[in-house]
């Protein structure tokens, strides 16, 4: 895949030259709008900073959550700015709309070297249209911030694999380059999705299986084994003859699940235990059981020891991991030791087999974090679930393809 990068750009000169970032700052906040895991923000960083040493007029574009379409207090990007100028020990204002009159105000008062972050993108209804006009008319709006001698520079991995107005369409209106960010995480993706050393071993987690069926699908073509579990392991349960009692369950799943484990069952492994509890709390009562052993009306939140000392036994083969998705509720401390345990296990064959490992983003890095996991002990941890899925899947990232030379 070959396309032009923030090295590119640099050779080029950026001094004084307005450049729009699209960059991923779609972090988790605490009830009191505190950011929790500040690490897709951590990964942002190298391209910014290159940007401000080379005497860059620095727009930041980003969104948060889904405040759909609509201004929202809640989502705006007030804390990341506030993060952001930390960070970077300089000042990041924080303009108070999108592509409106103050983002032009501000950004037409930048000196070099200064960082404009703009208020939430998905603030904009066009920003997420399917109406190619309509992302169209605000995607112009973006790249005019960015003046007659700007450029654009894709760094936000996490909204690659959407055709959304500041990830795809201004791509098209002014000379584009991939961030430091993007560039490692599509090189480092690309050796597992195009030449993984064998054996190639899949961990998906996660809560439904019907977002997963495809993945699991084109995965165990290419993979030895591909282990599962989350609550998505919970619908293949149930079409193995368990019953799963109040555990997650997509019943209009079942067959589909029927059919995945008749073509791929010897590659597919699945939980030989599980930890059962009365209701989904940190403190309700739980009891580690078989997996015909929930007792009913409880629920299954997590795997049990079994199953992590199986997997375990697995993944200590692996040349190649790839892992995507946590095991159980690893939020509740309660329900964490299936991911921790199978974390760890990545961890030691990173270690001691000299396997590849790819954590795939969203919860699965959020998880490595909240459990106070070593990061170094993986080869590369991504800042994009989703996209990290679909380039593996073998689907096309619509952000990065309108990058390529």
């Amino acid at each position: 895949m070959s396309f032009k990068t923030l090295d590119d750009l640099l050779a080029q000169g950026v001094e004084s030259r307005h450049i729009l970032v699209r960059s991923d700052f779609n972090v988790p906040l605490d009830d009191e709008g505190n950011i929790t895991d500040p690490g897709r923000i951590t990964a942002s960083l190298p391209t910014i900073r290159a940007l401000v040493d080379g005497g860059a007029k620095v727009i930041l574009a980003a969104h948060l959550g889904r405040p759909k379409g609509e201004v929202n207090p809640k989502y705006s990007l007030a804390p990341v700015a506030e993060a952001l100028s930390e960070a970077l020990g300089q000042y990041v204002a924080l303009a108070g709309d999108v592509s409106g009159e103050d983002a032009h105000e501000r950004a037409n008062g930048l000196n070099d070297g200064d960082v404009l972050l703009l208020e939430n993108v998905r603030f904009d209804a066009r920003e997420t249209s399917k109406d190619e006009a309509e992302r169209g008319a605000f995607a112009d709006e973006l790249a005019a911030l960015a003046a007659d001698d700007g450029a654009f520079v894709s760094d936000g991995f996490g909204v690659v694999h959407r055709a959304q107005a500041s990830v795809y369409d201004v791509a098209k209106r002014l000379p584009a380059y991939a961030g430091t960010l993007v560039q490692k995480e599509v090189e480092t993706l690309a050796t597992v999705a195009q030449e993984p050393q064998h054996p190639y071993v899949v961990v998906l987690g996660g809560a439904k299986v019907s977002d997963k069926l495809g993945v699991i699908e084109a995965l165990a073509q290419k993979a030895d084994k591909v282990i599962i579990g989350g609550g998505m392991c919970y619908t293949l349960l149930a079409a193995q003859g368990y019953n799963v009692q109040n555990s997650l369950l997509q019943e209009d799943q079942i067959e589909a699940c029927k059919g995945l484990l008749e073509r791929f069952g010897d590659k597919l492994e699945l939980p030989v235990d599980l930890v059962a509890a009365t209701e989904f709390a940190a403190d309700a009562e739980h009891k580690v059981v078989a997996l015909d052993g929930i007792p009913e009306g409880w629920m299954s939140l997590d795997i049990g020891p079994e199953s992590v000392k199986r997997f375990a036994e697995v993944i200590a083969q692996s040349k190649t991991v790839f892992w995507n998705g946590p095991m159980g509720v690893f939020e509740m401390e309660a329900f964490a030791q299936g991911t921790a345990g199978v974390a760890q296990a990545i961890i030691d064959a990173t270690a001691h087999n000299g396997s590849f490992t790819v954590v795939g983003g969203g919860d699965s890095a959020a998880s490595v974090r909240v459990l106070g996991l070593d990061e170094d002990g993986f080869s590369h941890i991504s800042t994009g679930g989703g996209a990290s899925l679909e380039y593996l899947e073998g689907k096309t990232l619509p952000g990065v393809e309108v990058l390529q030379a």
